[in-house]
């Protein structure tokens, strides 16, 4: 037996218990790939029209840090830097997230020592978490391929761009196992590995801030913190202009090295513990864990203070860049009337500020998602059996989990719209205004992500081992009718499916008091029925 004895089989065990996850990763990446390449082939259908886009967003030093600027006034350089940050994020958070899932969180439940009792190498769960995650990202990479090649997209440039896609999976699923090294807790691990993902897209982000302008306006030259950043790599690849296949070579060495140095840490550890010791706790607890509601303020604050800061520089990055709207869409009537479109009015700020504020509530139901799946993740660990052996009430600790999601979705709302009203207050010279309205702004979308949490726990009191895809397959499907439905015409009532389509879009209107009732109530009634469905049940370990 070598290290490796057992590889195929874990693998295809990792395969068939992600069987859902991996569905929605290898629909999701290429389906949204589809649809704002559709939008954009609609928003600038001359070439005129994308040359014009092309100088505007090379010219915004805004633009150029979050997006990434168009590389030509080709299609597809356009629909590159339309959609190169959310299929590259989504990309490196769910290879991290699957990585550590197969590895380090499986030591902390056990199933690792088990396999490892049987004709198991030292190496193989590692390299299953590797194959299934890499293999995961080759298969979105060819439907996305495939879906920009029936849009009429040349090939070359479509296969550069999705194995550009597939090669920041790659990456950072190698960032992840030597992450699942070092740390001793699948929390731990995922933290860092997260952490890689905004230090590469700060890295990246700043390339291109400080970066020079080509001499026809279409193009930007990347400064060297770019080639830092994984997520840099895939920029400098320049689909649909020059398709510079050598910059792969970085990726490939550098995934190579990362798991070499997993494989070599491996053996530098004992089975369960990572490579940073874990703290010792105090000797004795803090009053406020007596109480369900403390503990679970006490297991969801650090998740919590990671969505809050980044919802602040956000807020404060997006709503800074409000006076420039009228510049940004340059001579593009299509990207105004998009704009007005989704944002509900004729006033470009007001509609800008609207749909930023749209997109913060459906983060913030990320979030949301996250804090009530808490539910889910310390039952199948076992904690929750435990817990419930003592006088704690199943009513008690549900409700003290729900407490700090839906006070932390609030709070994070709150915080984007004041972030946001302050940024904008700042370029605009008026500070307690705006700061004043968009917070409200901010708290009028609660009602939407307070709905999609209350509908998660119906998915934990029902379906417990189906909860975490249904829940992520919902948020996924908001999205999509949130930022795409307008832009592919759907008809209201599958619009009306999501939530957030009841929301009035303020600023850019007047808030409504009868659909925020509503939405709440509805909030309050789903919580109830996930509440009594749990109640009815038995627990579902693993």
């Amino acid at each position: 037996m070598n290290g490796f004895t057992g590889t195929l089989r874990l693998t295809r065990l990792a395969i068939r218990r992600d069987r859902v996850k991996l569905l929605v990763w290898a629909v999701a990446v290429p389906g949204i790939g589809a649809t704002i390449m559709q939008s954009v082939a609609g928003l600038y259908p001359t070439e005129q029209d994308r040359i014009s886009y092309a100088i505007t967003s090379a010219a915004s030093v805004v633009a150029r840090a979050f997006n990434g600027p168009a590389s030509g006034p080709s299609l597809g350089a356009v629909v590159t830097a339309e959609t190169y940050t959310s299929l590259a994020v989504l990309a490196a958070l769910l290879s991290t997230f699957a990585v550590v899932r197969h590895t380090r969180q499986n030591e902390e439940t056990g199933r690792s020592e088990l396999l490892g009792s049987a004709v198991v190498g030292r190496h193989a769960p590692l390299s299953a978490a590797l194959l299934a995650t890499a293999g995961a990202n080759l298969v979105s990479g060819v439907l996305l391929a495939l879906v920009f090649v029936g849009g009429d997209l040349p090939l070359s440039g479509s296969v550069a761009f999705a194995a550009a896609i597939a090669g920041i999976g790659i990456s950072f699923a190698a960032i992840a196992a030597v992450a699942a090294q070092i740390s001793g807790t699948s929390r731990g691990a995922n933290g860092i590995a997260a952490a890689s993902v905004g230090a590469a897209f700060l890295l990246r982000a700043a390339g291109y801030a400080w970066g020079d302008v080509s001499a026809d306006g279409l193009r930007v030259i990347s400064a060297w913190p770019s080639w830092l950043s994984p997520l840099g790599w895939a920029n400098q690849v320049r689909p649909f202009d020059g398709n510079r296949w050598w910059v792969f070579a970085l990726t490939a060495g550098f995934s190579a090295a990362a798991v070499g140095v997993a494989f070599l840490l491996t053996t530098r550890r004992d089975l369960g513990s990572g490579l940073l010791a874990v703290r010792r706790g105090p000797a004795t607890a803090a009053p406020g864990l007596l109480s369900p509601l403390g503990l679970a303020w006490r297991l969801q604050r650090g998740v919590l203070l990671g969505w809050a800061i980044g919802i602040a520089v956000m807020g404060l990055a997006m709503g800074s860049v409000g006076n420039e709207m009228e510049s940004f869409v340059g001579e593009s009537a299509q990207a105004a009337e998009l704009i007005v479109q989704l944002g509900g009015t004729d006033q470009l700020v007001d509609a800008f500020l609207g749909v930023v504020m749209a997109m913060f509530a459906l983060a913030v139901a990320g979030y949301a998602t996250q804090a009530v799946l808490r539910l889910r993740g310390e039952e199948a660990l076992g904690t929750l059996e435990g817990l419930l052996a003592t006088v704690v009430s199943r009513p008690r600790w549900l409700l003290g989990h729900l407490l700090c999601a839906g006070l932390g979705t609030v709070g994070l709302l709150a915080l984007a719209g004041a972030s946001t009203g302050l940024g904008y207050g700042l370029v605009a010279g008026d500070i307690g205004h705006e700061l004043g309205r968009m917070t409200v702004a901010g708290l009028v979308q609660a009602p939407g992500a307070l709905v999609l949490a209350g509908l998660v726990v119906v998915f934990f009191g029902l379906l417990p081992r189906w909860s975490v895809a249904l829940a992520w397959s919902a948020l996924l499907l908001c999205v999509l009718l949130g930022q795409l439905g307008a832009l592919l015409d759907l008809p209201q009532p599958v619009l009306n499916i999501s939530p957030f389509t009841h929301l009035p879009a303020v600023p850019a209107a007047d808030p409504t008091v009868t659909p925020l009732v509503v939405l709440s109530l509805v909030a309050v009634a789903l919580a109830g029925a996930g509440l009594a469905l749990f109640r009815r049940r038995d627990l579902a370990l693993g």
